[in-house]
């Protein structure tokens, strides 16, 4: 039986973890963050959950002890945003390193200075390589079900690590829309019970957990790691299959729309998707061949699933809510990685949007398809909606 709410992008995170019901939820309010904590809060508040919620004094300190209850053999799941994301950055690679699963919601938003509260995506893509799985939400209703499955990814034997949720600050985060939630024995039985495999409170298998690795071990360790977050490439589709067969939804690395006989393309994630398959619909009613690929698997990286969708594409814009200064932008750079073998690879060209909340709209994208079409591209970098940059 699924129920349909009217709800925000924080409340589907926050019923998904009420019904995952973690034994640990460490966390501190930060906005656009904070609905999802403050939810969950009052879930526990009335008992609807077994979870304990550790009220800590920093982000820093939510993820110290969301490490520590992992490494113990609980079932972990945290949130947090922009700085707040930045100030935990040395225990989020601690928690990987040291092959704790856990779940963390970020609503994406900018990350200061300048002070800026809004949405973009320098908040993750600040910590893509740091051995966390990474899945970005379009929808509230691909933040509740993507919850469900990345609870199930990184707590599976043969990947052991933490998983980042993404969904848009105060576009996702503050929204309603109608999300088809699960009767929640289905999803108990869906995530399962979680069985860690070497927990330290086990005293009859002792093992050590944070230990100081010299040359002899350290590169053997994160090659594990790596090796791990490559596992977890192979397991995503079976969950997804899983929930599928549940929901009658679609999930994977990416998703395809009217992409089979597109000429071109615009590749894009999270929200901006949305209003991107909006212009898509306009424009193939007119008889353009354009195309979405929304890029939902960020970490690891699905070079070859998406070299084998777009390849026959003639021109592929990319669109980054963040920059990589000095640098490709994060999207654009990991498209190009995936094409540079490809023997028909199509024309890659490269578009920063959104910093900080700034606001793109139908015409905006409309613009980059018609351009696309005309080959009106040029190899430089394109801002769309920035002050004295023409566009």
């Amino acid at each position: 039986m699924k129920d349909v709410y009217t709800i925000t992008g924080a409340h589907s995170a926050a019923h998904a973890m009420r019904q995952i019901n973690p034994d640990v939820v460490p966390v501190y309010p930060i906005s656009p963050q904070t609905p999802i904590a403050e939810t969950f809060a009052q879930f526990v508040a009335d008992g609807k959950v077994d979870s304990e919620l550790i009220r800590v004094e920093s982000e820093h300190s939510a993820m110290s002890a969301a490490v520590g209850a992992s490494a113990a053999g609980a079932r972990v799941m945290t949130a947090t945003a922009a700085n707040g994301l930045a100030l935990m950055i040395e225990i989020v690679n601690v928690a990987s390193g040291t092959r704790c699963p856990m779940v963390m919601n970020v609503a994406n938003r900018a990350i200061g200075g300048p002070i800026n509260i809004h949405c973009d995506h320098s908040d993750s893509m600040l910590a893509r390589d740091l051995g966390w799985i990474q899945i970005y939400c379009e929808s509230n209703q691909e933040v509740y079900d993507y919850n469900l499955i990345a609870i199930r990814l990184s707590e599976h034997s043969d990947v052991l690590l933490p998983t980042m949720v993404m969904q848009d600050g105060f576009i996702t985060t503050h929204t309603i829309e109608n999300v088809q939630l699960l009767d929640d024995n289905k999803v108990k039985k869906f995530v399962g019970e979680y069985k860690p495999k070497h927990p330290l409170l086990d005293v009859k298998h002792p093992v050590t957990a944070g230990s100081f690795e010299l040359q002899y071990a350290y590169f053997e360790t994160k090659r594990q790691e790596e090796d791990a977050i490559q596992q977890a490439k192979k397991v995503f589709p079976q969950i997804c299959k899983e929930l599928s067969k549940i929901t009658g939804r679609n999930y994977g690395y990416f998703e395809e729309y009217m992409l089979d006989d597109a000429e071109v393309v615009i590749i894009v994630s999270s929200s901006t998707a949305g209003t991107a398959k909006a212009v898509v619909d306009k424009m193939r009613e007119q008889g353009k061949k354009v195309g979405l690929l929304k890029i939902i698997m960020f970490r690891p990286f699905p070079y070859k699933e998406i070299e084998d969708a777009i390849k026959h594409v003639q021109n592929v814009a990319v669109l980054d809510r963040s920059y990589s200064f000095g640098a490709n932008a994060p999207l654009h750079a990991e498209i190009k990685n995936a094409l540079f073998d490809s023997a028909q690879k199509p024309s890659i060209h490269s578009y920063i949007y959104g910093l900080g909340g700034r606001e793109i709209f139908e015409d905006d994208i409309e613009k980059i398809y018609n351009d696309l079409l005309k080959g009106d591209t040029g190899k430089e970098t394109r801002y769309i909606n920035c002050w004295g940059d023409e566009f």
